[in-house]
């Protein structure tokens, strides 16, 4: 891989032949397990301007309509946040001479507070590039991480590093973008940002680039406003309006419940796991081929590019004494060239065969193909692939190895449909048909729904206290504990239409299985099953507490307390925001430098709340945790016994009875020192 400092450029021709098709990933580790940033991608003309609103793509306008760029969302690493973008650089308009990436924080966040910020560059089969890290980002609201820019026929790339005080809203600014000032659309632009001053600023960190960036040119500061409630979502002005499936079903016009709706996908004739896996690739692969935006969103995670996309299915392909049938083909058409990808289905909780994607991965190599596509209702893990196949080093043509879950196919379905719309009516109905086959009991499409042989002996073994570290069965309980993890964030994701993430507290550079064995030995001792959940929009993490010894399940969050009031006011406060709440919600105060507070059901706290206040009135009260214990499922499945079952509803019951009603996250308060240095 190419390391580059700041200021190198390197031509892509000489790093692959296959740098038509990128992705671009930037990432960032937060110490405390609650940092974030929001990616976004500007195309520049001559004039080092965007063109219109249009050419500006942030988190409300991910997609280019030529395909040539596309914001993948982010995927949570070992240590962080990986958001990653795909480009088409075959398919950048003629007038773009640069592609400025670039990411921001908001509510008055700081890039110092993130550590290992880089961006790596990947090609359309999956190689690494390049990386670039960033060490001097200091306090600075948005960052230039690099751009692409044309030098005659080919593309370049230039590490920048170039630290705007300004946030999104002053990077965008700088670069024509014109912000819309209607109904608080610039706060949710930046966080809770206004254009109400105009003091100048210059950015934090400025480089010698060829060419310059944004040349004469100063961003001007947009100080955070006082808004705390929930921001209106910003749209550049020439969005196109986009159909979603209404979330209050109309009224049936059957005589009654007995009458089944007719489906384009029927399931009812489906019997066996052949049959399963024929009929569920079919329709995937029929409604990729025509919803644009659905089959776009799949594919290009992959290096698809943008272009004409058809599906087959049963395809017949030579290998040796016998022809191989692949369940499903993918290809793209785009100037004349093709990208074509190899599907394997599995559904019902069967397991995909090493021997046949080894074969299907040799026939692609042979054939010119760009990848196989692998699908199932099991989750991949970073650094511990579903499938161990051989590349033959040897071959010039390198052929990527995908894997997509269909909780994953479910989640994009439904954040397209529910929360981001799509272009018409027709394309909407489709998606929704296939949420209903996807979701059916008989589809097998059901996601990740076994802990695994494991699951008995490990919880026998913790019982009986004979688990000893180093037990390999315990190893594979906490890969089934994280991808269930994985799983029920894409649904929470899906319902809200916001980013839930796994939280990953590690040192940067931990090797995945080496933190894996940690855990596994840390169950051993302890008996417990342990995540954190990051939702956008929540107070604060989600914890999820798995003990296997009391067979209880813990969901909890904690919140800061106000940073002015009396500690009687916060407290009956968070009684009344609590008010719909369930009644045996445990609330317990946090006090500085005690290992616990006063604590209470909130059946018992509500006619007295000043019963959450510490008897030592000089106590410092630093925030409040609020918990929901329930019985643990036995079983290993996913059946309403189920310890998966029992997990995935105790997260959904506490988000939506407890969190919905807390109070949404204030801005952060700069500090004495950092209003002295701003000053």
């Amino acid at each position: 891989m190419h390391e580059m400092v700041k200021g190198s450029n390197v031509a892509l021709a000489a790093l692959s032949e296959n740098a038509g098709s990128l992705i671009v990933s930037l990432s960032w580790v937060s110490p405390t397990g609650e940092g974030d940033a929001d990616v976004s991608v500007l195309l520049l003309d001559a004039n080092g301007k965007v063109r219109s609103d249009s050419d500006f793509y942030f988190y409300n306008n991910p997609v280019a309509a030529d395909g040539s760029v596309q914001l993948l969302g982010k995927t949570p690493t070992e240590s962080g946040d990986e958001d990653r973008i795909s480009f088409d650089l075959t398919a950048v308009p003629p007038g773009i001479d640069r592609i400025v990436v670039a990411a921001s924080r908001y509510e008055g966040a700081g890039f110092g507070e993130l550590e290992d910020l880089k961006v790596t560059l990947a090609d359309g089969g999956g190689e690494s590039l390049l990386r670039f890290a960033i060490d001097d980002a200091g306090t600075v609201g948005a960052i230039i991480f690099g751009e692409l820019y044309r030098r005659g026929e080919e593309w370049k790339f230039r590490a920048v590093g170039q630290g705007y005080d300004t946030g999104l809203a002053g990077l965008a600014t700088d670069f024509g973008v014109d912000i819309d000032d209607d109904a608080g659309a610039e706060e949710a632009l930046n966080g809770a940002e206004s254009s109400e001053q105009a003091d100048t600023a210059v950015p934090a960190s400025a480089v010698e680039q060829e060419p310059p960036v944004a040349p004469g040119l100063v961003p001007a500061p947009r100080p955070p406003g006082d808004e705390v409630g929930p921001k209106k979502a910003a749209r550049p002005r020439t969005a196109k309006k986009k159909v979603t499936v209404p979330r209050v079903a109309r009224k049936s016009l059957a005589d009654n419940e007995s009458w089944k709706q007719a489906r384009l996908f029927p399931v009812s004739v489906l019997k066996s796991d052949r049959d399963r896996e024929m009929r569920a690739t079919s329709v995937l692969l029929s409604v990729m081929a025509q919803v644009p935006e659905f089959g776009r969103r799949l594919t290009a995670a992959f290096g698809a590019p943008a272009g004409r996309m058809e599906t087959f299915t049963e395809v017949s392909l030579p290998h040796g004494d016998t022809p191989r049938r692949p369940d499903g083909v993918i290809r793209v058409e785009r100037a004349g060239k093709l990208w074509t990808a190899l599907v394997e289905t599995k559904t019902n909780g069967n397991d995909l065969k090493p021997e046949q994607v080894q074969a299907y991965v040799d026939i692609a190599a042979r054939r010119g193909y760009e990848a196989v596509i692998t699908l199932s209702n099991d989750v991949a893990l970073e650094g511990s692939p579903l499938v161990d196949v051989k590349i033959d080093g040897r071959r010039k043509h390198k052929v990527a190895l995908w894997h997509l879950s269909w909780a994953e196919v479910t989640h994009q379905a439904q954040m397209l449909i529910r929360h981001e719309g799509v272009g018409d009516k027709v394309h909407a109905w489709l998606l929704q048909e296939l949420l209903h086959y996807l979701r059916h009991e008989n589809s097998g499409c059901h996601g990740f729904q076994n802990m695994g042989s494991a699951w008995v002996p490990v919880r026998n073994g913790i019982d009986d206290e004979t688990l000893c570290q180093g037990d390999l069965r315990a190893l594979d309980v906490v890969e089934s504990w994280e991808r269930l993890i994985r799983q029920i964030c894409l649904s929470l994701g899906g319902e809200l239409g916001q980013k839930v993430l796994p939280v990953q507290r590690a040192k940067r550079g931990a090797d995945p299985k080496a933190r894996r064995s940690r855990l596994a030995d840390q169950l051993c001792l302890d008996g417990r099953l342990q995540a954190e959940l990051r939702i956008e929009g929540a107070p604060g993490i989600l914890a999820i507490i798995a003990d296997l010894r009391t067979a209880k399940l813990r969901t909890s969050i904690e919140i800061s307390a106000p940073e002015q009031g009396y500690p009687l006011t916060w407290a009956k406060r968070l009684i009344r925001r609590l008010a719909e709440a369930p009644a045996d919600l445990h609330i317990e105060t946090l006090v500085e430098g005690e290992t616990g507070g006063p604590r209470g059901t909130l059946e018992r706290l509500r006619p007295e709340p000043a019963d959450m206040l510490p008897k030592n009135n000089d106590a410092h009260i630093t925030g409040f945790r609020l918990s929901l214990f329930k019985s643990m499922g036995s079983s290993r499945g996913n059946a309403e016994s189920g310890f998966i079952r029992s997990v995935d509803d105790a997260v959904h019951r506490f988000y939506t009875t407890v969190i919905v009603h807390l109070d949404p996250p204030t801005p952060r308060q700069a500090s004495a020192k950092e209003r002295a240095g701003a000053g």
